[in-house]
């Protein structure tokens, strides 16, 4: 018999430790497996990353709770990590954040994220943004969490007032979201090293703050031991994974076309049997066949 797999620490109790929680960008349960053969301890799964890859399209409100969902499920159903997920604006008003925090708490989210955009929202390095009211931003984060079955559930307010009321503004919300009872803040689209030292000097030492990493985006990039240093407690980086994989694809497909072949590029591709044992087929394979002969063995 295998031995039991050690018990993970929830994400309530990794967030109780200093040192930051770096969790990559993933959008599906491929790119999650991989981040965690990588040894990453837990991933973000964004709104933008399903509209990228379910769609094909941009990060402006147009997915659903239950497209998500399903991507969530087939994820959580692969790995082990918990991961936190991106609930947009919760899909409507209050009972609509309710609705979203059971859905994404049944298919296994370890943290939930709800945003004070209003509908459509869109990215939140994008210009144009607008915003629903602060009191009935309390109002959908009061509603998620009573709709949570589990205290492990954790919810994560983010406020996207930085760009559209100014970084003071943006605190005060922060401020009024964790007299709500929230797990953890995340205040988007910071615009310089000082206005993120001036974050964590209000709220760090209070409730667990997540910097946002967005290549070419409004916050300055820096690494998740630096950011730490700062005061940041999670760093996602959530669009690298699509925005690597495209640029890849984007060589890939162009070599392909215009060779006939992928000769060119052959070295840059994991081999049929390397994917295979990647994915685990060896494994599953045998799994199928201890469960045929124990079938045979009983007739």
């Amino acid at each position: 018999m295998n031995a039991p797999a050690p018990r993970r620490p929830s994400l309530r109790e990794r967030l109780a430790e200093a040192r930051p929680l770096l969790a990559p960008g993933v959008y599906d349960a491929l790119t999650a497996l991989l981040a965690e053969q990588a040894g990453f301890e837990a991933l973000y799964l964004s709104g933008g990353a399903v509209a990228y890859t379910q769609l094909g399209r941009s990060d402006v409100g147009l997915t659903t709770a239950s497209e998500t969902a399903n991507v969530l499920a087939r994820i959580t159903d692969r790995v082990r990590l918990p991961v936190i997920v991106d609930g947009d604006t919760g899909y409507g008003n209050a009972l609509n954040v309710q609705r979203t925090v059971r859905d994404f708490e049944r298919a296994g989210a370890a943290m939930i994220q709800l945003e004070d955009q209003d509908f459509p929202k869109r990215c939140g390095h994008l210009a144009g943004k607008s915003l629903v009211s602060t009191a009935e931003m309390q109002g959908k984060l009061r509603a998620a969490l009573d709709a949570r079955q589990s205290r492990e559930t954790l919810i994560l307010a983010r406020t996207d007032a930085v760009a559209v009321e100014g970084v003071e503004a943006a605190f005060a919300r922060a401020e009024a979201y964790l007299e709500c009872g929230v797990d953890a803040l995340f205040i988007e689209a910071l615009r310089s090293r000082e206005q993120m030292q001036s974050a964590c000097d209000r709220f760090a030492g209070r409730v667990p703050l997540l910097a946002n990493m967005i290549e070419g985006g409004q916050t300055p990039v820096s690494s998740a031991a630096d950011l730490g240093r700062v005061g940041f407690r999670i760093v996602i980086f959530p669009g690298g994974t699509a925005r690597w994989v495209a640029a890849g694809l984007q060589h890939y497909f162009a070599t392909l076309q215009q060779d006939g072949t992928t000769a060119a590029v052959q070295d840059r591709m994991l081999k049929f049997d390397e994917l295979n044992g990647v994915i685990g087929t060896p494994d599953l394979l045998a799994l199928a066949e201890g469960y045929a002969a124990e079938a045979q063995a009983r007739r």
